[in-house]
């Protein structure tokens, strides 16, 4: 957790929401000189806030319509933070919650230099990294059509399909919904077919299209990335589009906290009491960590001696974590260093390049990797 702790004249918290936002801003002896709710409109806020500036900080929880104020604050040279939702305890904990009492909790975080920072990912590859994400949205959806197929088959006791669904080859040689005997069953098929064909068509336009993206923002570290046993082209850019800016992770054992690769634990007077913060951190880089780990094992076949041994003695699921932990390693320095990815380095060194280190120890490592 870190927290923002710059000085300022004045402090703005912000309360934001779609269509409205209540503004409270602080002067340094933390009096309120201005506290009032606003229509969540760019010349709104700029004119309420206009006689405190230019050292004005203004400080905003982390929410799905923070763009639009960051971007501003970015074109007005306004000091702008994020906080980060799930460290925000002192808003959602008060007996009396509401917009006016939110934004003056903010406000009063910001002053006291205890407000939990969220990264405030820049304009520019934030777009591609949204429709990144959509198209994750969109392979779950496609993902989930094929399981209800495969449930009809079974509901009605018919044979298991001979062939795989994912190719749309084998889907019309099967002629799938005529399996069914029931018109309105073979119409709910019909529909499931229907929409995974136009999943495959856009799903397939819209990879090309991140691909010539990713070769115009950072060509050089989607190819690096690619050098990775089993990485193609899409864990390369979920790799590179949801890391963005590594240096913001001053080690590696940063990153794996970012990347919920590591569990942490929860002391209180010598004594363990158990882990905690599983939700904080990337989800993304979570699962494409996880992704990473199974298809390495399946292109390298060191991976393949070194999980076998760690199976016998962890069991198969903690091998997976410990070897995805390792790979978070590895991306860290890989992308601290602008260098390429060395399997002999990665075995040599466990997941470290010969000159980095990182916070956590491979001891630690195996005890915190997650299930």
């Amino acid at each position: 957790m870190r927290f923002y702790n710059g000085q300022h004249p004045f402090y703005c918290g912000i309360d934001l929401h779609a269509r409205t936002m209540h503004v409270c801003v602080l002067d340094q002896a933390g009096h309120v000189v201005f506290d009032k709710n606003l229509a969540a409109r760019p010349e709104t806020f700029l004119k309420a806030i206009a006689p405190y500036r230019p050292r004005l900080v203004v400080g905003v929880e982390c929410m799905f319509a923070w763009y639009w104020i960051a971007d501003l604050c970015a074109a007005e040279d306004i000091a702008f933070v994020l906080g980060h939702a799930l460290y925000l305890k002192a808003i959602h904990g008060g007996k009396a919650k509401n917009d006016r009492i939110d934004a003056g909790k903010i406000a009063r975080l910001l002053r006291g230099g205890t407000f939990p920072i969220a990264y405030a990912y820049p304009k520019g590859m934030r777009e591609t990294r949204d429709l990144l994400r959509r198209r994750t949205y969109l392979v779950r959806q496609r993902a989930a059509l094929r399981t209800h197929l495969q449930i009809l088959n079974a509901q009605y006791n018919l044979a298991p399909f001979p062939t795989k669904l994912a190719y749309a080859a084998n889907r019309t040689e099967m002629n799938i919904a005529e399996r069914f005997a029931d018109p309105s069953v073979q119409k709910s098929a019909a529909i499931n077919l229907a929409l995974i064909d136009r999943l495959d068509e856009l799903i397939g336009d819209l990879e090309l299209y991140l691909v010539r993206t990713a070769k115009v923002d950072d060509l050089q570290t989607f190819y690096r990335l690619r050098r990775i046993p089993g990485v193609g082209k899409v864990l390369a850019l979920i790799l590179l589009y949801e890391t963005h800016a590594v240096q913001r992770f001053d080690t590696a054992g940063q990153f794996l906290s970012y990347t919920r690769l590591v569990r942490c634990a929860h002391e209180s007077a010598g004594k363990q009491l158990g882990t905690g913060g599983k939700k904080i951190g990337n989800a993304h880089l979570r699962w494409a960590f996880a992704e990473a780990a199974c298809l390495f094992l399946r292109g390298s076949e060191r991976a393949k001696q070194w999980k076998q041994k760690q199976a016998a003695q962890r069991g198969e699921g903690k091998a997976l974590a410990i070897l995805a932990a390792r790979l978070g390693r590895a991306v860290y320095h890989m992308l601290r260093k602008g260098e390429a990815f060395d399997e002999d380095r990665f075995w040599n060194g466990g997941g470290r390049s010969r000159t980095g280190s990182s916070s956590l120890s491979r001891a630690q490592e195996v005890q915190h990797a997650g299930d």
